[in-house]
C-alpha cells in the first residue's frame, strides 16, 4: 500500500503473538443475520454458500502448499472467537485426518473439497470485492552494540516493571524503557517496526529473527506525511524506497521525523528464525494471510482472488494466521510475501481489489438450505 497511508499492519499482533490461546468463549449472538448449528459453529449472513466451481482458478492452484500452512494451524491452540466461528469438534477432526505430506495435488484438492464447504464473503452492503494489501519481513544490517551506524536500539519488553503503555517512542528510547536486544540504523529500525518483524544480519554474519512482542498503544503517524507537511519531497516521491533513502542521507532529519511518530514496537528473538503470526505459528510465504479477528477465527482456510502489483492474477488457497491494525472488514486482507528484497518488491506495491471465500468444515449445515 502507499507509504503515506501504510499503518502498522502487524500491530494487531498486540496481544502477544497468541502463544497461549487456550480459552474458547461461548458465542451466543442475538438478533437477525446469524445461523448457529452445533456446539461451537457461528456464521453470519454475510457468507453465502457456493460450490468449488465458483472459486476462480480453484483447479489451477497447487493446494499442497496451503495444506502445509494449514498443518501449522492445526498445531496451534485455536481461539474460537469472532463472528465467523467453525464448529470446534469438526475443525479438530479435520486436523486429525490430514493428507500425508507426500500427497499429490489432486489428492489434497479432493481432501479440501470433501471436508470443507466454501462460502463467498459479502460486505454488510452486499459487495463481493474488497482490498488486498501485502506485508513482508525486512532483512537489515545490525550490531550487537551501539555504533555510529547502528544508532538505534531494537528493544524487548521491559522486565523491570516500568510502564510503557501510553509512553511516546522518543521517551521510551531516550529513557531506555526496555532491554536493548540489538542495534541498527534508525531508519531500518523504523521499517521493521512498521512491518512488525524483521531479520537481522549481524557483523559476524549471524542471522537473527525478531518478532513482534508488544506495542506502546500510541497512535501511528505516517513518516511520509510528516515530510509532506514540512514541504519536503524526496526524489521519487513518497514511496517507501524514496522516503527511506532520503532519511538515510539526512540522519538528523531522520531522527526528528521518526520521533514524531509516537508508536513504539517491542520485539523478541525467535528461535528457530521463523516469522510468527498472531496465531503463534510460522507464517508461510504467499500462503498466510492476515484478517480481521473481530470477524474471523484464525486458522481457517481462505480462498483469495485478486491481482498482484504487476497485474498478474493471484488466486490461491491461503490460511488466516495473522492480523493487523489496518486489517478491518469482511473483505480485507494482508498477504504475507515472505522476507527480504524479493518479498518487498511485491509487498510494498500490493493494493488491489478482489473476492474472498472462506472454507468452513463440513458436516453441519452452517446456512439453512435455500437461503
Amino acid at each position: 500500500m502507499g507509504f503515506g497511508n501504510r499503518l502498522l499492519t502487524r500491530m494487531a499482533v498486540c496481544v502477544g503473538m497468541a502463544l497461549a490461546l487456550t480459552s474458547c468463549r461461548d458465542l451466543s449472538p442475538t438478533g437477525s443475520g446469524y445461523e448457529r448449528t452445533g456446539d461451537n459453529s457461528v456464521i453470519p449472513s454475510n457468507l453465502k454458500r457456493v460450490s468449488y466451481s465458483d472459486l476462480p482458478g480453484w483447479r489451477d492452484d497447487d493446494v499442497r502448499y496451503a495444506l502445509q500452512a494449514f498443518r501449522n494451524s492445526c498445531k496451534a491452540k485455536i481461539q474460537y472467537t469472532g463472528r465467523v466461528v467453525p464448529d470446534r469438534a469438526l475443525f479438530e477432526e479435520k486436523c486429525k485426518n490430514l493428507p500425508a505430506a507426500s500427497a499429490d495435488t489432486a489428492t489434497v484438492r479432493a481432501w479440501f473439497e470433501s471436508n470443507f464447504q466454501p462460502y463467498q464473503i459479502h460486505t454488510d452492503t452486499g459487495a463481493t470485492r474488497g482490498t488486498y494489501t501485502g506485508y513482508y519481513s525486512p532483512v537489515i544490517p545490525a550490531c550487537r552494540t551501539k555504533t555510529a551506524v547502528c544508532n538505534e536500539p531494537l528493544m524487548g519488553v521491559p522486565t523491570d516493571g516500568r510502564n510503557y503503555k501510553g509512553v511516546a517512542k522518543k521517551d521510551i528510547v531516550e529513557k531506555q524503557i526496555g532491554r536493548p536486544l540489538y542495534w541498527a540504523n534508525i531508519v531500518d529500525v523504523q521499517n521493521i517496526q512498521i512491518q512488525g518483524s524483521g531479520n537481522l544480519k549481524l557483523e559476524d554474519g549471524t542471522d537473527v529473527k525478531l518478532n513482534f512482542a508488544a506495542v506502546n498503544d500510541m497512535p501511528f503517524k505516517s513518516i511520509g506525511e510528516e515530510l509532506r507537511a514540512r514541504g519536503i519531497r524526496p526524489d521519487g516521491g513518497y514511496s517507501a524506497d524514496a522516503v527511506w533513502t532520503y532519511l538515510k542521507a539526512n540522519p538528523s532529519l531522520a531522527r526528528d521525523v521518526i520521533y514524531k511518530n509516537p508508536r513504539y514496537v517491542y520485539f523478541y528473538e525467535s528461535v528457530p528464525p521463523d516469522v510468527i503470526g498472531k496465531l503463534g505459528t510460522p507464517l508461510s510465504k504467499i500462503r498466510s494471510v492476515a484478517m480481521d479477528t473481530d470477524l474471523y477465527t484464525l486458522g481457517m482456510p481462505v480462498y483469495v482472488s485478486t491481482n498482484l502489483s504487476d497485474g498478474r492474477k493471484f488466486r490461491r488457497l491461503m490460511i488466516a494466521q495473522d492480523t493487523g491494525s489496518a486489517i478491518k472488514g469482511w473483505i480485507r486482507a494482508d498477504i504475507f510475501f515472505g522476507k527480504g528484497d524479493e518479498a518487498y518488491k511485491y509487498a510494498h506495491g500490493q493494493h488491489a481489489q478482489g473476492e474472498m471465500f472462506i472454507l468452513m468444515p463440513k458436516v453441519y449445515s452452517y446456512v439453512k438450505p435455500g437461503r
